[in-house]
């Protein structure tokens, strides 16, 4: 009898993380879901037999370990989804606080590679690790100078891990924009109710997952407009 695969989520109480979660859930999928609210995340996959909810900050080493330890000695798929926008309203780079930058980047950025430090011994020869970027990693948005040159960092880690674990698959995928807390939070105000749910980014994240494509950067929506 096969067991079921194994994967680890950051970031899964809502948004990107949460819909991803459920999927894999119902597609029996063993997953070990991280957040850094105990309550909200208890509420968001309580209901889900097969996750094991684990609350912290992905920025605490102990807390990472403790993703690891929950997850066992197998490891089929790391999700890096946890993130930090940063201050609201955005400041510009000239007006940004040291202290909130290093924050971003050690959500963004340092995180996601401790957190890939620590399975590195469990994860199973061709594992999925998916590290969810942004097009602001790549285009010089005014005012996402801290999140995108965090995203950016992030990108250019991973791209450095496909070449030196070719036995992972390693990817940065960029979900697009999607109606979200997080989003809300960039644009305070705004209305962003013709946004698509998070949902929709989703069977992208599962072509990566699921499929046999190679290590490297890809967008979510291209995935599934090219049937893969």
């Amino acid at each position: 009898m096969t067991s079921a695969p194994v994967g680890i989520i950051t970031g899964a109480s809502r948004g990107l993380g949460l819909a991803l979660t459920r999927e894999l859930a119902r597609r029996e999928w063993r997953l070990v879901a991280d957040a850094r609210g105990v309550d909200e995340l208890e509420r968001a996959v309580g209901g889900l037999a097969s996750v094991t909810a684990v609350a912290g900050d992905v920025a605490d080493a102990r807390h990472r370990r403790a993703l690891v330890e929950a997850a066992g000695e197998r490891i089929d798929l790391l999700v890096n989804n946890a993130g930090e926008l940063g201050p609201s309203p955005r400041p510009r780079l000239a007006e940004y606080a040291a202290g909130a930058l290093r924050r971003v980047y050690e959500v963004n950025a340092i995180a996601p590679l401790a957190l890939l430090q620590e399975a590195l011994p469990r994860l199973a020869a061709g594992a999925a690790v998916l590290n969810v970027s942004s097009d602001a990693a790549v285009e010089p948005y005014e005012g996402w100078g801290g999140y995108g040159s965090s995203k950016a960092a992030l990108e250019q880690l991973s791209a450095i891990l496909m070449v030196e674990h070719p036995e992972l698959r390693v990817y940065t995928v960029d979900p697009g924009d999607m109606r979200t807390s997080t989003y809300q939070a960039a644009f305070p105000g705004e209305d962003i109710s013709s946004l698509p749910p998070p949902e929709q980014s989703v069977p992208g994240l599962l072509a990566l997952i699921e499929g046999a494509l190679p290590s490297g950067r890809y967008r979510a929506h291209d995935l599934v407009g090219a049937g893969v």
